[in-house]
């Protein structure tokens, strides 16, 4: 079965990266490889920075991140750039706790779980590998083997920087098994693995009544205190904290801010110093990045302590926003619902779509630019053309608001409401209009929201529907084009012979009769008027489609029906207009004749093999469309 030779293939690939040898040969190791001793902080960035980046529009894109957040961009640019690499490269930052805090449902806690798995494959690579003493309960760098005093010189012979000390436990190991010789330490090569707790730790509050700090930082064993006959014998303490383990490795705080005070002081010598204070011992070394998350109200409360002053130096605060782009939403969706047992029910086309403008919307706020409303701003955002608009407005509105992103409607409710219509109805497909129903129904009972928010809601909800009316028509319409691109091709480059004749003042030749003729001006400006350009404008717009058309022809490509997303609309806008009273008259009609069923037929077809839908829903849109248009 191929299920077993898969978990063959794994354990025989995890057998081949066990390694155990002495210090000395990790000293071997490390003189070809010195980034074997990297810090916890640097593993994490080489981690990220191992899937590769890509630059975009002067932006970085980290493909660790794509598979999982989505439309959150410039929230996880800022994360890696100004935390992960700056701590990677032992700036100030690594010396901070990292908290995450944004809105329910935003994605924190999934960056932060993407981290840990990311983590451990990254250990089972070459790049990544991590190295122990052997038998150290906190998995330590054998590095720390070494003098203080010897250090400079081997940190300059190596290439390597060494910090912190021997665990306890390892110094007592070394004086009693062997001896002080420290070039006889066994070594091992560890795997990060956060089930067998090792380079990853999980902290979550409880019962403040009966949490324990033993709980990060280890225990007494009592039952070996009388075989050791001390509480400072490291014997007979349990190196098993939550801080223990994460050593070299990534500690996860889960809502932090709702901890006992005692747990979070247990922190500042930790992020500023390295250490920590446990059982009856000097301070003890851990290289652990700290990473928190909150939400925005326990924040506020949090900073508004006095007391915690001191921590709070400590923090290093990154807003984790609600994503505001309606494509990246729409992929949250399918990510939760192929994540669910529903994947039987077909979800029609747009209904994503229609839910995820209906979210933006409510996350968005008014912009001060004048013209721009919400739903302008949304198009925007989602890198849609909106004319009169230029991409340094889209910057200066993406300032306007440093919170903008951090309230509105969560993806998790959309979800819920969703799952709650696929439940309630035994049904063969939902569509948009089943979705947006849902969400409407929902609004009820949601707990969070006031009378005020209801009201511009339910107004979200019926742009949501007028936008999926507009993108129904368009599917349908489209559909019943006897190959639409063809159709669409023929008119663009007619489009193009004409405005090129138009602005070098020649004239056309007709392609039936091959005579020479002025420009169709009627066909330009009925194509024109599609979008908006009126009688003054008309000009400019073709002479701008010249110079775009000279722009691909400068450098060696070529201008097609897609190179200019204006004047695609337009085509296809004036072809829909042409064929809508065919449509009209097809989808409404309650007995058609043969010719008007066989139309029927091809458009369903052509909605099942091409768009995405199923006969049923496809059956449903012609009736919905039907309706629309005869209105």
């Amino acid at each position: 079965m191929n299920l077993f030779k898969k978990i063959a293939d794994y354990r025989t690939e995890t057998e081949r990266l066990a390694w155990t040898g002495t210090f000395a040969e990790y000293i071997e190791k490390l003189r070809a490889t010195p980034g074997l001793a990297m810090t916890a902080h640097a593993r994490v960035y080489e981690m990220i920075a191992s899937h590769g980046i890509a630059e975009e529009n002067g932006r970085r894109k980290y493909n660790f991140f794509e598979k999982e957040i989505f439309g959150l961009d410039l929230a996880i640019e800022k994360l890696v750039e100004e935390y992960f690499h700056s701590a990677a490269r032992r700036l100030d930052v690594r010396k901070r706790i990292l908290l995450l805090m944004g809105p329910v449902s935003g994605g924190k806690s999934t960056i932060v779980t993407i981290l840990k798995r990311g983590l451990e494959q990254f250990s089972r690579t070459d790049r990544g590998a991590v190295y122990a003493i052997k038998g150290c309960p906190m998995h330590e760098e054998p590095l720390h083997l070494i003098p203080v005093e010897l250090r400079p010189e081997v940190e300059q012979e190596l290439g390597v920087k060494i910090e912190g000390n021997l665990c306890p436990s390892c110094q007592i190991r070394l004086r009693e098994e062997y001896g002080g010789r420290i070039e006889d330490v066994l070594v091992e090569r560890v795997l990060v693995s956060e089930d067998n707790r090792v380079g990853i730790g999980t902290f979550s509050p409880s019962d403040p009544k009966s949490q324990d700090i033993a709980d990060l930082t280890g225990s007494i064993d009592f039952s070996t205190i009388t075989q050791y006959g001390s509480e400072s014998d490291p014997r007979a303490y349990r190196f098993d904290g939550e801080l223990n383990k994460a050593n070299r490795g990534l500690m996860e705080f889960q809502e932090m801010l709702k901890c006992d005070e005692k747990f979070l002081w247990n922190l500042l010598s930790l992020t500023q110093e390295g250490n920590f204070k446990a059982g009856r011992f000097a301070l003890i070394s851990a290289d652990e990045l700290i990473i928190a998350h909150t939400n925005e109200s326990e924040y506020k409360s949090f900073i508004s302590n006095k007391k915690n002053e001191a921590l709070q130096s400590r923090m290093i605060v990154m807003p984790i926003p609600y994503n505001l782009k309606v494509s990246e939403e729409e992929k949250i969706y399918q990510k939760l619902i192929r994540q669910s047992d529903m994947k039987h029910v077909h979800i029609a086309p747009h209904s994503f779509r229609a839910a995820a403008i209906f979210s933006i919307l409510t996350r968005l706020k008014e912009s001060k630019k004048q013209g721009m409303d919400l739903v302008k701003k949304m198009r925007m955002y989602d890198g849609e053309e909106v004319e009169g608009y230029k991409e340094a407005d889209l910057k200066e509105m993406q300032s306007e608001y440093l919170e903008e992103g951090m309230t509105g409607i969560d993806p998790r409710y959309v979800i819920n409401r969703i799952s709650s219509a696929l439940i309630r109805h035994d049904l063969e497909f939902i569509n948009a209009l089943d979705v947006l129903r849902a969400l409407k129904d929902g609004l009820d009972q949601h707990p969070s929201i006031t009378k005020e928010e209801r009201e511009r809601y339910l107004n979200f909800i019926s742009i949501a529907r007028k936008e999926y009316d507009e993108l129904a028509k368009k599917e349908v319409q489209k559909a019943f084009v006897y190959s639409f691109d063809e159709s669409a091709k023929t008119l663009f480059n007619n489009y193009l012979d004409n405005i090129e004749a138009y602005c070098n003042w020649s004239k056309i030749k007709d392609p039936l009769t091959g005579e020479e003729m002025d420009p169709d001006e009627r066909l330009m400006r009925s194509i024109e008027e599609q979008i908006g350009i009126s009688e003054n404008a008309k000009k400019a717009f073709r002479e701008e489609i010249l110079i775009r058309m000279s722009s691909y022809s400068r450098k060696g490509k070529r201008f097609d029906y897609s190179s200019h997303e204006r004047l695609r609309e337009a085509i296809e806008k004036k072809l829909f207009t042409d064929l809508k009273d065919i449509v009209k008259i097809t989808t409404s009609t309650k007995t058609p004749d043969e010719n008007q069923l066989k139309r029927i037929n091809e458009v369903i077809k052509r909605l099942v093999e091409e768009h995405g839908y199923t006969t049923a829903s496809a059956n449903e849109l012609l009736r919905y469309v039907g309706s629309l248009l005869n209105r």
